[in-house]
This record gives C-alpha cells, structure tokens and sequence, in this order.
C-alpha cells in the first residue's frame, strides 16, 4: 500500500452563525468567526489517496489527473467565494472547516475510486496552526 498527496490552495471568506441563534449567542459561541460582515482565510487543501502502484506507469494515480479533478470539482468552486453564500455543496451547512473537508470528502471520493485508488484524508489548513484532518 502506498500513499500519494496532492496540495492546492485556495482563498475563500465564510462567517460561523446559525440563523436560529441571537447574535449574542453566535457571538459567545464562534467568537470574531461570527463577525456579520464576515471574514477569510488562506486555506491548504491535501488529498492523500492510497492504494497500489500500477506496475505499467509506476503511480498509484497521475498527480496531474489528482490535480484536475481537484480544480474542477473543488477549487474553482471555492477559491475567492464566499463559502456560506457562493459555494453549492456548502448550501445549508454551517461554513466551518470540519463540514467543509466532509464535504470535499463526498465530492471526490467517487471520482477517486473511479480510478481504481481509495480516498485516504482530506486535509484542509485554515491558519497556520489549525488544520482538519478527515478520514471519511
């Protein structure tokens, strides 16, 4: 079994609230992340699929493929959008970055299993010291 990861990068704003809370209680709950006129992050997104080497091309899966897939399904849908507003698999799911790699997890696993490799994590950086690890 070997594992294999891809990184992208992606800038995307979102605000932690529910809408069948006051705002004092969003406030005491999610702190500044309740902030009504929202606020961003720099997030690192990691893929790690798992599986065999193919012994006729040597991967496990082409990293260029990983790649596309990852833009077309994920990243171009996320990058520079408001992930409560803009995003439709986040639609009615509080934007907060647990929901965010379960979601990413949904998204890909089909498209990785297509190609014959098991979806290890989904690894999403929100700061530099606070990351999700998902592991479906």
């Amino acid at each position: 079994m070997i594992y294999i990861t891809r990184k992208a990068s992606f800038n995307a704003a979102h605000k932690l609230s529910r809408q069948d809370w006051s705002d004092d209680k969003n406030k005491a709950v999610f702190g500044k992340c309740a902030n009504p006129n929202w606020h961003g992050h720099n997030y690192e997104l990691f893929v790690t699929v798992k599986g065999e080497v193919n012994p006729e091309t040597g991967f496990l899966v082409d990293l260029k493929w990983l790649k596309d897939i990852m833009n077309i399904h994920v990243v171009d849908k996320i990058d520079h959008m408001n992930l409560n507003l803009d995003v439709d698999f986040m639609a009615g799911k509080l934007a907060s970055t647990e929901n965010l790699a379960i979601a990413i997890w949904d998204i890909l696993l089909p498209h990785i299993e297509a190609a014959n490799a098991s979806l290890h994590c989904i690894k999403i950086y929100e700061t530099e010291n606070n990351y999700v690890e998902y592991f479906g």
